[in-house]
Order: structure tokens, then C-alpha cells, then sequence
């Protein structure tokens, strides 16, 4: 047991590992070799090492969650997180792969020649990380299948709710550089404090938690925007007399959930155009409540239409039928609380419905499906940073001899203002990241895999409970 445990840890630290065939794109022209590896650093695209594993996941402590919430119960009408702008920072490059091409085209690369060149460069790097990232995916999903609740094939041995919890914070412990890739910032406990309490008068529907059934709450968002939200993203009914215009509100093109109940599993999913406010929508385990206008409104209809019947046909019914006061006011109370409970409830089953109605516009995947939508947005973040980089780098003031950080700010610096220039959206770009990218592609030739090539390391070992043979079918 000892030998076998010293000569895996031989392996692991071979800098070379287990040799992979090589492989070459056709005809020859373009080898997998120039892997992103930034010289004396390791590494600069994302990969899984034991490293990243064995980080510490962000996991909600609900009760300072609820002290915070507390607070924000106190203020009077705010309208977002405090120190909002520094809280949350957009790192999302608002372009396509291709518009960015375009762009670049237009702005850097106008000669035909440039253009072909940019081209091949964009393929170049698409070629050199695809298998890098389906790798990352496949792994992924191994780890995430044994805890997968949409899981098609067949039945594993059934874990304990530590095991399953452990397992589940692995899987979080993995998402967080695939997510950092992908260009999500992570929303802080203050900012979901200020969406579990403050209402937006527009969103009629409002729905109310019990922080208790929650052991963990994470949420990640991209793109923010202020203005008018979509039209099949608006929450309420669209009838009444009070109906105020549509406002300008901050919302996020892309907002990532992960959450565990005490009584449930993971809930991993993706949503689209999601208001700040809004957040607790998306939650798990979650109850409508009607507005307190709305309540007030039904209660003065309630008590309207009650005194008008009790005077037309009360009155009426004890003069005639010589009926005890006592027990007309009984009946009519018992006559009042079912129409009062029939009312209310006819309203939360709207609601309820106008919500489902929401989020099926709003789901955009979950679960398995998300880790994949995570995999392919992280790859088109890194090529769109590598494009950047490659168009202003060649177009940089700075000498051959200049630091890395000092590139790395100028290219930061650059890259902002154009992008502010470009789409009107202060983005934060990760300069050394990009560079990084940039410098791992060009600094090697030859075949797939280079010399020192690190191999992705082995996931956290998942223990199953052993389970006795079964002779049915699931």
C-alpha cells in the first residue's frame, strides 16, 4: 500500500507526466503545441490543479446574512447595495467573438492582409483550447454526476447527506475558476442582503424565504445594465387601474444560482435578465406573498362589499326571520372569512402563476447543462482576451524591454477605454490575464504536448457507499 501510494506521488511530480499522442490540424500547417504557458509561471489559461481544488468555497454564513438584511430593513427606500460601485465590478466583454473581430478589422486590421492574419490568429487560438476546455468539462462533469439529480443513466449507490455535501462543495470549489474565466463576478453577502429586503414598486408578484432552510446561498451575475428590462422578463399582471409606466431598473444579462436546502440537493442554474431586486425569485423553497397594497386594496374591497351585503340583506334577514343577532353576526363573519380566504388565495394562485410564467422565460440551463454553458462561455472569454491583446499589444508605445506589469497596465488601461469607447460599458479587463493568454500561445512550436506541459490532476476522490447487487432494472 505504501509502495503503490509512493510511486503515485512519483508520478505526480513528474514534470512531464504520461505522454499524450500528438496530434496536428490538417495538412500540417498548425500544431496543438502552442499551449498557453507563460515561461517560469506555470500555466496562464485556466486549468484544474490540486491548487484550485483545495481552495476555500465561498459558502453564505446565513446569520451574518440575516444581521445585514437587518440593516437594510432599517434605511428608508434604498435603491441599491451600499458601495455598490465598488462592490461590483464588470469584467463581461459585451461583444461576440465575431463582432469583436469585426471591430478589431475595422479599427487595427483594415489591410486584407491584416484581416487574413487576425483571422488565422483567432482560429489559431479556438484550435490550441478547444481540447483544453473539453477536458476541464469532462472532468467537471465527472465529478458533478454521482450528485447530478437529472442524471439518465444508471442508479449509484445512494450517498449520505455529509457525503452528498462534501461532494457538492467540490463541485463549487471547481466552478469558481471556470466561472472567474467566463467573466462572472461574484455578487457579495451585502448585495443579496439588499435584494432579499428592498421590493421593487414594478414587481407585483413578491415571494418570501426562510433563511433557515438554507445551508448555503452563492450567486454570480455578468453584464449589468440599467435601463428598461425586456418585455417577457416583466414580472406582474398587466391589469389594473394603478399600473405606473415601466422604469429604468439595473439588471444583469446573466445571473448563475448555486444553492442547498436542508431537506433538497444543489440547485444549480442560469438565468437571464434578472433585476437586482429579483434575486430571491430565483431562490428554492420560496413562498408568494401578496404586496401590501395589494392587501390593503383587498381588504377595503372586502370590507366594502361586506357592509353593503350585511345592509341590504342582513337587515333584511333579521327583521324578517326573526333571526338572533348573535347568530347572524355569526354566519356573516363565517360568510366573510371563506369569501376573504377565497380572494386571497385566487390571488396567490396568480401569482404563483405569473412567477412560473417568468422563469420559464428567464431559465436559460441548469444543472449538467450548466457546467457545459459555463465550459464554452469560459473558452470565448479567453479568445476574445487573446484578440485584444494581439491587436494592441502590436500596436504598443512600450519597448521589448518593459515589464510584464508594466504591459499588462498599459494593455488594462488601453483596453478599458476602448471597450468604454466601443460599447458605453465600463469593463474591468484583466490585463495580466490577457497577457498571460497572448504570451502562452506564442512561446512555444512544435507537436502536442510541449516538454513541461502540466497534466490536469486528478479530481478530489469521491467516496461511495458500497451498495449490495441489485437484480432489478431502475
Amino acid at each position: 500500500m505504501r509502495l503503490c501510494a509512493f510511486l503515485l506521488l512519483l508520478v505526480e511530480a513528474d514534470p512531464r507526466g504520461p505522454r499524450t499522442p500528438s496530434c496536428t490540424c490538417a495538412g500540417g500547417s498548425m500544431t496543438v503545441e502552442r499551449w498557453l504557458r507563460l515561461p517560469g509561471q506555470g500555466l496562464a489559461m485556466l486549468h484544474v490543479t490540486r491548487g484550485v481544488w483545495g481552495s476555500r468555497v465561498q459558502v453564505r454564513a446565513l446569520s451574518s446574512l440575516a444581521a445585514k438584511m437587518g440593516v437594510y430593513r432599517k434605511m428608508w427606500n434604498p435603491t441599491e447595495p451600499r458601495d455598490w460601485a465598488q462592490q461590483y465590478r464588470e469584467r463581461f466583454i459585451p461583444f461576440s467573438k465575431e463582432q469583436l473581430l469585426r471591430l478589431l478589422i475595422q479599427e487595427f486590421h483594415s489591410s486584407p492582409a491584416e484581416k487574413e492574419a487576425l483571422e488565422e490568429f483567432s482560429a489559431h487560438v479556438d484550435f490550441c483550447t478547444l481540447f483544453h476546455y473539453h477536458h476541464i468539462l469532462a472532468r467537471l462533469q465527472a465529478l458533478y454526476d454521482p450528485i447530478n439529480p437529472d442524471r439518465e443513466t444508471l442508479d449509484q449507490p445512494s450517498l449520505t447527506d455529509p457525503q452528498r455535501l462534501s461532494n457538492e462543495q467540490e463541485v463549487l470549489r471547481a466552478l469558481e475558476p471556470l466561472l472567474a474565466q467566463a467573466n462572472f463576478s461574484p455578487l457579495s453577502e451585502d448585495t443579496l442582503a439588499y435584494a432579499l429586503v428592498v421590493h421593487h414598486p414594478q414587481d407585483e408578484v413578491q415571494v418570501t424565504i426562510n433563511l433557515d432552510q438554507y445551508i448555503y446561498i452563492q450567486f454570480w451575475a455578468l453584464g449589468q445594465r440599467v435601463g428598461l428590462m425586456p418585455r417577457k422578463s416583466t414580472v406582474g399582471s398587466k391589469r389594473g387601474f394603478f399600473k405606473s409606466p415601466p422604469a429604468e431598473r439595473r439588471y444583469f444579462k446573466r445571473v448563475v444560482l448555486a444553492a442547498r436546502t436542508k431537506r433538497g440537493h444543489l440547485v444549480l442554474k442560469s438565468f437571464k435578465d434578472i433585476p437586482l431586486e429579483g434575486l430571491e425569485q430565483l431562490l428554492p423553497e420560496l413562498k408568494v406573498r401578496t404586496p401590501t397594497l395589494q392587501r390593503a386594496m383587498l381588504n377595503v374591497t372586502l370590507v366594502v362589499s361586506g357592509v353593503a351585503f350585511f345592509v341590504n340583506v342582513g337587515m333584511v334577514v333579521l327583521s324578517d326571520l326573526k333571526m338572533a343577532t348573535s347568530l347572524l353576526l355569526l354566519l356573516f363573519a363565517a360568510f366573510m372569512g371563506l369569501r376573504a380566504s377565497k380572494m386571497f388565495g385566487q390571488r396567490r394562485s396568480v401569482q404563483a402563476l405569473e412567477l412560473a410564467h417568468m422563469l420559464y422565460y428567464r431559465s436559460t440551463s441548469n444543472n449538467s447543462e450548466l457546467l457545459s454553458a459555463l465550459a464554452l462561455r469560459a473558452h470565448d472569454e479567453h479568445t476574445k482576451e487573446a484578440l485584444l491583446a494581439h491587436s494592441f499589444l502590436a500596436r504598443s508605445p512600450l519597448g521589448k524591454h518593459s515589464g510584464p506589469e508594466e504591459t499588462s497596465q498599459w494593455l488594462q488601461s488601453e483596453v478599458e477605454n476602448w471597450l468604454l469607447a466601443q460599447s458605453g460599458c465600463d469593463v474591468a479587463f484583466n490585463g495580466a490575464r490577457a497577457l498571460g493568454h497572448l504570451q502562452a500561445l506564442t512561446s512555444s512550436n512544435g507537436m502536442y504536448p510541449p516538454p513541461r506541459f502540466p497534466k490536469l490532476e486528478s479530481l478530489a476522490t469521491v467516496t461511495l457507499p458500497q451498495a449490495a447487487p441489485r437484480n432489478d432494472n431502475p
